[in-house]
């Protein structure tokens, strides 16, 4: 992976580069992800260990998804889910077969479309209970760096991402900068209106 790279990835952003700069990470991120051979379980296990050990050690990825699955019955569920949930919603959605209905799941700062996550997880295909799937992510979170749509997870029908959000947390990342964004709220409400 070159300089230039990670400075086509960082743009003309006039901030200093530095550890503490989410915006310069995320542009090393995406250029490891996209030049650098896509980032490995060492890349990823060192920015998100939880999402490693999922999706590295079958224990205890057996072990959660048993514990969602529990919680999740028959009867119609909307399904919100942030972060690493994101990639156990997709992982027990796509596995149970019990005939579960989720009329609308919800990802919100998703890892999916990183390769280290997204290629342990092929082939891809969309959930079988879920009707409708909606992705929101902040552009500067640097967990969720990229959209869920054709070239970074593609399924059909496609996932309708909306990359508007101003997640106010420190890292934009946080759970609480992605419920409090006005459309991803109305999304929910919606999906619990039916």
């Amino acid at each position: 992976m070159t300089d230039d790279e990670v400075d086509r990835e960082y743009g003309d952003n006039p901030k200093p580069r530095g550890p503490l700069n989410w915006a310069w990470v995320q542009a090393i991120l995406r250029a490891i992800d996209k030049h650098g051979g896509g980032m490995n379980q060492t890349t990823l296990e060192i920015a998100t260990r939880d999402v490693y050990l999922y999706t590295t050690r079958s224990g205890v990825r057996d072990e959660i998804d048993r514990i969602v699955g529990e919680k999740i019955d028959e009867q119609p569920t909307l399904v919100v889910a942030h972060s690493l949930g994101t990639v156990v919603a997709y992982h027990v959605l796509r596995t149970d077969r019990r005939a579960l209905k989720v009329p609308l799941l919800v990802t919100l700062g998703s890892p999916l479309g990183v390769r280290a996550v997204r290629d342990p997880l092929r082939p891809l295909r969309p959930p079988p209970p879920v009707t409708r799937w909606y992705n929101a992510y902040d552009k500067r979170d640097v967990v969720a760096l990229y959209p869920l749509d054709a070239q970074n997870f593609p399924i059909q029908p496609p996932i309708d991402n909306y990359g508007k959000v101003d997640n106010s947390t420190e890292n934009r990342h946080g759970i609480v900068g992605y419920l409090d964004d006005t459309d991803v709220a109305k999304r929910i409400l919606g999906g619990l209106a039916g």
